[in-house]
């Protein structure tokens, strides 16, 4: 199950997950955007299905999980992917408003992934759940100063999860994207193409360059496979490097 799926590096997840043969449910609150994904994993021979659904709803996160149970046949993983960002504001400036919508659609989307996803997955012994956050996580002006107070929250989940989880078999880790141009940063791109900056921003990084949705799809694949059975309460960045060498605010656009 991949939340956030209509699009992005949800969408690019459930094709890499359905090509290592899974079957697939993409959530996401759009319909329309849910069903090309599917049938974009279709195209490509693999099996999957969706569930319109708000991530950040309780009612809603236990009904997609529900339905993957009982019409999927199970549920081994789930790819907490849905987030959202915040337009930049100076600080001082900044409404509560502003950061409960931050916290219902970062934190909240995670822990309720968590919550119900465990609950199928702890009394059966097996499980792995990935949660996304973000290299502005680690560091200011990765993001806004609410969307890197939320993901940090999203990496402390991650770890207590984990913890909670113990003696279970039930895992759960983070991936940390750094630069990746999805439907929610394509404004950020966009402005940095317009003023001729796209290229700093990739020269930020070591690989010199910005990734790609399918980068990200690769790491969380890895994280949902048996071949991480040994990592747990973990936060992996794919990044290109930044967060381990550049102080984000040197960056203006």
């Amino acid at each position: 199950m991949i939340t956030g799926a209509g699009s992005g590096i949800g969408r690019a997840s459930a094709l890499r997950f359905a090509s290592e043969g899974a079957h697939v449910l993409a959530v996401g609150r759009t319909r329309e955007n849910l069903e090309e994904t599917v049938q974009l994993v279709r195209d490509a021979g693999g099996r999957a299905a969706f569930f319109v659904a708000d991530a950040s709803k309780e009612d809603e996160v236990a009904a997609a999980v529900a339905y993957c149970v009982q019409e999927l046949g199970g549920l081994e993983i789930l790819f907490a992917n849905a987030g959202n960002t915040d337009r930049v504001v100076p600080l001082l400036e900044q409404t509560v408003e502003a950061w409960e919508g931050q916290f219902r659609d970062n934190v909240l989307t995670s822990f309720l992934a968590v919550k119900y996803a465990g609950r199928h997955m702890v009394p059966l012994g097996v499980g792995s759940i990935i949660l996304n956050s973000s290299t502005g996580s680690l560091r200011a002006n990765g993001g806004t100063v609410a969307y890197g107070a939320m993901k940090a929250a999203v990496n402390s989940l991650t770890m207590g999860a984990a913890n909670a989880f113990a003696g279970t078999n039930v895992r759960v880790n983070a991936v940390l994207p750094g630069l990746v141009e999805t439907k929610l940063t394509k404004a950020t791109f966009d402005y940095a193409r317009a003023k001729g900056s796209e290229s700093k921003m990739g020269a930020l990084t070591p690989l010199r360059r910005t990734g790609r949705a399918e980068e990200i799809a690769a790491v969380a694949a890895f994280l949902a496979s048996d071949d991480s059975a040994y990592i747990d309460g973990q936060l992996i960045a794919a990044d290109g490097g930044i967060s381990s060498t550049h102080p984000f605010g040197r960056f203006v656009l």
